[in-house]
């Protein structure tokens, strides 16, 4: 199969629509070729003049390890070319960071959710390039979580930089398709196109993620499949004061870890309030010493999770319900933990961070409140998924 890179580089007629224009390039370090020739190397390398870079959250070099670590602009040293940055001192490109370029080449592997933040950079692109009359081309990839839809929608009002608009955690797009989507949502007119993928199969063998293709980090803690099929889940762990396994070397792929916790009995509690939630992967307690961040040098109880070889259903997995079941489990045993961190969360000062990573209240509220169900939380959540699948059909390219 081709990633959009490999068919635009395998296409003269496409390269030669690039002749004469000055190519900006939107990168991270998972944006190689089938060959893993970084992308910024293999177009300069098939002769397209490229004026300028951008980076994304975590930096072209995918460099920065966590949230809110900013990445400053620079001069690449190879090719001699600006690199902007899209997370350091502004988020929105500027008119003059539009102005190096006449198309603009976006390249990012994204995780298939809500909340990372290349599906908002997306968003912040395409509308800077309306404003600056340029055109954008988006070079697809594989969205690994696959097609299924899971959570419920942000609510008006609450958008951030991890919620660029009304969509569910876990959205079930590529961001070619996604692209498509805010075009015709914000009612944006810019010329867009995607470089669509050759033999991609979202329900072919990995599910989302080619077997044939290798996985590279696209940003310090994405280590694996079995972490981007559990982030729509394990994500909401940030505005938690519970541990998501950053300081390990498994981080995003645990369903909690404290030192204050007893990971059997939360295990229990799950599998007594809906055990059908479970489904899908493989739960294993597990112990750590996160090295920095949370509990760092504390030993924590925790739960794996493998959503991955034999243990996995693709269509039995319920990532985000996973998550908000731990949770529930955790307050229906320790009534008084603190489990949401109050804390500045993506540039967002107001509200809880956990409230900011939902798109609104309503999961912590349900967690909260000791006389709601699951099957409170799932209605509202299947109304909302069921919507959006029917909202986005038409924007769907494979």
């Amino acid at each position: 199969m081709k990633f959009g890179i490999d068919r635009l580089l395998a296409d003269p007629a496409l390269l030669n629509q690039l002749k004469g224009r000055r190519v900006a390039l939107v990168a991270h370090p998972a944006s190689v070729t089938e060959d893993l020739t970084h992308s910024l190397d293999a177009l300069i390398a098939a002769g397209v003049n490229v004026s300028s870079a951008f980076g994304p959250q975590h930096g072209l070099k995918g460099d920065k390890q966590d949230n809110m670590v900013e990445t400053p602009d620079e001069v690449d040293p190879t090719y001699n070319i600006p690199v902007f940055s899209l997370y350091g001192e502004v988020r929105r490109p500027s008119g003059q960071m539009m102005s190096t370029a006449d198309v603009f080449l976006f390249d990012l592997q994204d995780l298939g959710c809500r909340i990372y933040t290349f599906v908002t950079t997306l968003l912040y692109l395409l509308e800077a390039a309306q404003a600056a009359g340029k055109e954008v081309w988006v070079l697809d990839r594989p969205n690994p979580a696959g097609r299924p839809i899971e959570g419920t929608l942000l609510v008006p009002g609450q958008e951030s930089f991890v919620g660029a608009g009304p969509m569910p955690m876990r959205h079930g797009l590529t961001l070619g398709e996604m692209g498509h989507w805010f075009i015709d949502h914000f009612k944006l007119d810019l010329p867009y196109r995607v470089i669509a993928m050759e033999g991609w199969e979202p329900e072919g063998p990995g599910f989302g993620w080619p077997e044939s293709r290798i996985w590279i980090n696209p940003s310090p803690n994405a280590a694996s499949v079995n972490m981007g099929r559990a982030y729509a889940g394990t994500v909401m762990l940030e505005g938690a004061t519970l541990s998501e396994g950053r300081g390990t070397t498994r981080p995003l792929e645990v369903l909690f870890g404290a030192p204050d916790i007893d990971a059997k009995n939360v295990l229990a509690e799950m599998h007594h309030v809906a055990p059908q939630w479970l489904a899908g992967c493989a739960l294993r307690e597990c112990w750590f010493t996160p090295t920095f961040h949370k509990h760092a040098g504390h030993l924590c109880n925790g739960v794996m999770i493998h959503a991955e070889g034999k243990f996995y259903d693709h269509h039995a997995f319920q990532p985000w319900r996973l998550q908000a079941l731990a949770f529930k489990a955790i307050r229906r045993l320790y009534p008084d933990y603190e489990i949401w961190r109050d804390f500045p969360y993506e540039y967002e000062f107001e509200r809880l961070a956990i409230d900011v990573i939902n798109g609104g209240p309503a999961l912590r509220e349900w967690v909260d409140d000791r006389a709601v169900q699951p099957g409170d939380l799932d209605h509202v959540a299947s109304a909302d998924e069921a919507a959006w699948s029917e909202t986005v059909r038409p924007f769907l390219v494979y």
